[in-house]
């Protein structure tokens, strides 16, 4: 087994957003680090950019994609990859993520997490893409466990089975996502906990956390409310067995304000025991 090469720990972070621009530049307020939404980020100038110079200089920064497409049988998006190499370049985040998923085909993006089969093949295809990606990059990517929906017939594993075998065949690291394990678990009526337990203790180089909504029969990812106690349970678990993972909140919609969120990553160092 190869040995993953583990970078610090960053400590308690939130995600970038728009909305609280202004907040971070005039309170300096007490977060460890910020991760941005590297596609927010790709056209140059524009305000965007102009806050993400000025913040980047007060706190570290990691960048998390959404249209890598690492599942798809589409080529890579060259294009793509050269922006966000040239973003990495002005940027200088201390780590680089996207979703282990496929999010369009023959050039149509459905600006969607799509799931992808747990097979073998599935397995040496996305490991091909991930060695490519990481190859042009010059360093190591997180890959990101995403929510999903449907299942196929078509899978040979579980899903922690298949992410654990690419991260391991392809050398790179994983992005956790404890809310995305619940959901999903609650959705296709898996252990979340044989999910975490499951997963090597080695490659796990983040957290995230986040709200859901629960629809009675599903879930549905929505980054919209608070970080339910189920889930705070299960990040609970995921510190004891991972130990110290740099932790990060995701707000994406009915976004409050800084202080807000700031309580909930209060209670996340207090889990943690910080």
């Amino acid at each position: 087994m190869k040995q993953a090469i583990k970078l610090p720990n960053l400590g308690f972070g939130l995600g970038l957003r728009p909305e609280h621009y202004e907040s971070i530049l005039t309170t300096k307020p007490d977060i460890d680090w910020f991760e941005i939404i590297t596609e927010n980020y790709l056209i140059p100038g524009g305000k965007p950019l102009f806050y993400l110079d000025k913040i980047r200089e007060l706190y570290p920064l990691v960048m998390h994609g959404v249209s890598l497409s690492i599942g798809s049988t589409d080529p890579l998006d060259k294009h793509y990859l050269k922006q966000v190499k040239e973003l990495i370049e002005r940027v200088k985040p201390k780590w680089v993520s996207d979703h282990l998923c496929w999010t369009g085909v023959q050039g149509h993006n459905t600006h969607d997490l799509l799931p992808v089969p747990y097979t073998k093949a599935a397995i040496n295809h996305i490991v091909s893409r991930i060695q490519q990606v990481q190859d042009y990059f010059g360093q190591r990517i997180l890959i990101e466990n995403v929510s999903s929906y449907i299942t196929y017939k078509q899978s040979e594993m579980s899903e922690w089975e298949f992410i654990a075998a690419i991260a391991e065949q392809a050398d790179c690291l994983i992005l956790l996502d404890i809310n995305n394990v619940y959901v999903s678990a609650y959705n296709h009526h898996f252990d979340p906990y044989q999910y975490l337990n499951d997963i090597p203790i080695e490659r796990v180089q983040q957290f995230h956390l986040a709200g859901h909504s629960n629809n009675g029969n599903y879930i549905i990812d929505t980054h919209d409310a608070e970080i339910i106690p189920a889930v705070w349970d299960l990040y609970t678990h995921a510190c004891k067995r991972f130990g110290d993972i740099s932790t990060m909140i995701e707000r994406d919609d009915n976004i409050p304000s800084l202080d807000a969120l700031m309580t909930e990553l209060r209670y996340a160092r207090e889990i943690r025991g910080c």
